[in-house]
Formats: structure tokens, C-alpha cells, sequence
């Protein structure tokens, strides 16, 4: 007994305790660390502005692309991976408790790693997407925001629409239930690991491609957008109420598409 009269811990729990404490550092790290990168490209980019640099996308050569490329894919690790943190901790505790038992685990870092690359293979059609965008001058080279409110508003009722399929609402509730997901889809060994992560990763962009993709109306580098965006995802996923604000935000998403479109 200790001296407050309750039972010490156990070995295992205080185990548990030390590896989420780890793994949110973890994350929480990987987070700030995309968000830096973020604000110094979106710094990089006022100051191209002010000086009134352009870059026409005839213009980009491969290394545009790539850089393009790792923006997007940062921006995604920095808007999604607190609404994976859920997951990837449940992950954790069931695979430490299986090695406990021993029976086959494999390490989280395998886990997270399948979502990177799910966001991975999104952030190259993004990238692919707005090159196409910006060489049939819809969308400005320099804020990477639309220039066309056609095109704006027919992304905002497309992402409206989406909110209310049997798609968009399959994908939430797997994203919603981390330990369902894992006790359902397990796969043993690292391998298995991966895959869980890469699968459950696009589970998650089936839940809010097209709102990434209304960074294109936004402005891509406009970092309040991408905040907002961020906190749309979280709410949605994390919150009992998320699912029904998804809802009304579906509806108030498409009627501003549409009014978008009648003052086009």
C-alpha cells in the first residue's frame, strides 16, 4: 500500500501511461513542426507578393512541383493528425498489451507511418490538381486561391452535397470509433501495421477531401483557412455533436455555393 492507502499501479499501466505521454509528445511535435512550416511558407510568399514577383505555371519546372507537393503534404500531417492522435493512441495501448501477453504487435510508428502515406498519395492528386488549376488560369500562381466564381462556387456546393452522403457518413463513423476500428481490422505484424494505418488513413480523406479542397477558393497558404478547416475536421470527428454539425454545415455549405454561383 502506499502512503495515501490506495494500491500502487501496476507495471503495465504505468507503461501505458509513460508510452501515451510519449506519443502525444510525439505528435503534438509533429503538429508544431508543420505549422512552423507552414507560416514560414506563407511569410515567403507576402514577401514574393509585395515585391511583386509572379510564378506562372507555365513557368514551374520539377522542383515547383516537389516543393508544391511537400507543401501539400505538410499541410496535411498539420490539419489531420490531431483528429488521428485518437487512433494512433488506441493503437498503441491494444499493440502494448498484445506484446504484454505475447502475442504479435507491431511498433505505432509503422501505424502513423501508413497514414502519411495515405495523406501522402492525396497531397500528390492535390498537387496535380492545382498545377492543372493554374495553367487554365483558374487559379492564381501567387495566393493559390480561385480566380473564377464559378469555380468557387461549385466547389462549395460539391463540398456542401458531399456532407450528406452515405460515403461521407460511413467514413465518419470508422473515424469516430478508434477502438472498433482496431479490434475489427487488426493485422499482425509490421506489415499488417502499416496497412492498418494506410486504410484507416484514407478513411480519413474519404471524410474531408473536398473540404481540402476548398483551400482552393481560400487561398491555400491562407493560414486562417487552413486553421478553420482544421477545426472543422476536429469537431466533426472528436465531438458527439460533430456528426450533426457536419449536417447543417453541409447545407450552409452548398446554399453559399449556390449564391456564389448566382452572383457569378
Amino acid at each position: 500500500m502506499t502512503q495515501s492507502g490506495s494500491p500502487p499501479a501496476s507495471p503495465l499501466l504505468e507503461l501505458l501511461l509513460r508510452q501515451r505521454i510519449a506519443i502525444v509528445a510525439a505528435l503534438s511535435g509533429l503538429v508544431a513542426i508543420s505549422w512552423f512550416y507552414l507560416f514560414v511558407m506563407a511569410a515567403d510568399m507576402s514577401a514574393m507578393a509585395d515585391m511583386g514577383m509572379q510564378m506562372h505555371a507555365a513557368s514551374r519546372g520539377a522542383i515547383d512541383f516537389v516543393l508544391l507537393l511537400a507543401m501539400w503534404w505538410v499541410m496535411m500531417i498539420g490539419m489531420m493528425l490531431p483528429s488521428a492522435a485518437p487512433m494512433i493512441l488506441t493503437f498503441a495501448t491494444i499493440s502494448r498489451r498484445r506484446r504484454a501477453r505475447s502475442q504479435p504487435y507491431a511498433p505505432t510508428a509503422l501505424f502513423a507511418a501508413g497514414y502519411l502515406l495515405a495523406w501522402g498519395g492525396f497531397s500528390v492528386l492535390a498537387t496535380l490538381a492545382q498545377w492543372s488549376l493554374e495553367r487554365v488560369a483558374l487559379l492564381s500562381p501567387m495566393d493559390m486561391a480561385a480566380t473564377s466564381p464559378l469555380l468557387g462556387g461549385l466547389l462549395f456546393v460539391a463540398a456542401g452535397l458531399y456532407q450528406l452522403t452515405p460515403l461521407k457518413q460511413a467514413c465518419l463513423r470508422l473515424c469516430r470509433s478508434p477502438f472498433d476500428f482496431v479490434i475489427n481490422h487488426w493485422r499482425d505484424g509490421a506489415g499488417g501495421a502499416l496497412r492498418m494505418g494506410f486504410s484507416h488513413g484514407l478513411y480519413c480523406i474519404g471524410c474531408c477531401w473536398i473540404l481540402m479542397l476548398l483551400l482552393f477558393v481560400g487561398g491555400v497558404m491562407n493560414l486562417i483557412w487552413v486553421a478553420l478547416l482544421t477545426a472543422v475536421v476536429l469537431v466533426e470527428k472528436l465531438f458527439t455533436a460533430g456528426r450533426w454539425l457536419g449536417l447543417a454545415g453541409g447545407v450552409l455549405l452548398a446554399a453559399y455555393g449556390v449564391i456564389l454561383l448566382a452572383l457569378g
